[in-house]
């Protein structure tokens, strides 16, 4: 890993400002074009000239919510972040090739992926049938558990952020917004960072401590119930908007969902404490799989390795 790089423009010197095309990060990376933004920095397909191959790099700072006092703060904590997300070695999560710290930023460099996300499947299929839906939740989980053994916070599970391969294979990608466990409590302008129809009701609270691994898993019970449901459970854009569904209706109506349904239910438990745990899901899932041994013995055969927002109502049940 790189502990130090160089951010140059073409013509030389430190660029300022976000990055434009075809800047070189540390005499290596060339960004090509951008392939996705969020509040956390940018992410940009990029050649890797020493080993001639397409990569993809993200920034893991929020500048436009940094004051400058609390930047070398916060390029320290990214850099720690960038570090252990690097150590996570598993088949259901991207695989990180080098960090980079340039003036103004800390880059993590990723295998660049040639997928579709989850939430692409949803938006063509609205609904999954319950095998496939589990098969990707148990892959999810799987995910998760290498993430938080790492002692690293995903905090933005959701189908936007899963990719799914041909050949069934998913793969747990965006670490910007990622955190440790234990870390303090981040906030950008005053609000919760995440999506709000994925975030844990304990986040919401003035007194929060913070995401832990349990609001990771309650995302992921909001993406089950997603593709099982076609819909997320609890609809809304702002986050007062979703805190108030899941309070008026903390049960939501499970109708296509079959043996996932106390999955979902124990993922989507409003206290923490009480919350279905990874391993366990992981156990539950399995079960689920086992009446169905298509999808389950894809999962087999794979080596092991140590859209945001609602989708429309489905017309008709799911088969």
């Amino acid at each position: 890993m790189h502990g130090e790089g160089r951010f140059n423009q073409p013509g030389g010197g430190p660029a300022p400002g976000p990055p434009a095309r075809h800047t070189v990060i540390d005499d290596r990376y060339e960004l090509l074009e951008p392939v996705g933004s969020g509040g956390m920095g940018e992410v940009w397909k990029a050649y890797d000239r020493r080993l001639r191959r397409y990569v993809a790099v993200k920034g893991l700072l929020d500048r436009t919510a940094m004051a400058a006092e609390t930047q070398r703060t916060a390029m320290q904590r990214a850099r720690r972040e960038a570090e252990a997300i690097a150590k996570i070695e598993h088949q259901n999560v991207v695989t990180v090739h080098d960090q980079v710290e340039t003036d103004n930023q800390v880059w993590i460099v990723m295998k660049l992926l040639e997928a579709r996300s989850l939430a692409d499947l949803l938006r063509g299929e609205r609904v999954l049938g319950v095998p496939r839906a589990a098969d990707i939740g148990l892959q999810i989980v799987q995910g998760l558990r290498a993430v938080h053994r790492a002692s690293v916070l995903h905090r933005d599970v959701k189908p936007g952020n899963v990719l799914v391969r041909e050949d069934g294979l998913a793969i747990l990608v965006d670490f910007g917004i990622a955190t440790f466990t234990g870390a303090d409590r981040v906030t950008r302008h005053g609000s919760v960072i995440g999506t709000p129809p994925y975030l844990a009701p304990e986040l919401f609270a003035p007194a929060s401590p913070g995401p832990t691994p349990a609001s990771d898993l309650w995302a992921l019970g909001v993406t089950l119930y997603e593709m099982a449901e076609g819909r997320v459970p609890f609809g809304g854009r702002e986050v007062w908007e979703v805190q108030e569904n899941i309070r008026q209706s903390p049960d939501p109506v499970i109708r296509y969902a079959g043996p996932l349904a106390p999955v979902i239910q124990g993922l989507l438990i409003t206290d923490p404490a009480e919350r279905l745990d990874a391993a366990s899901a992981e156990a539950m899932l399995r079960e689920v799989l086992q009446d169905d041994p298509a999808p389950h013995a894809a999962v087999a055969a794979r080596p092991t390795q140590a859209a945001d927002g609602p989708a429309p109502e489905p017309a008709e049940p799911a088969p």
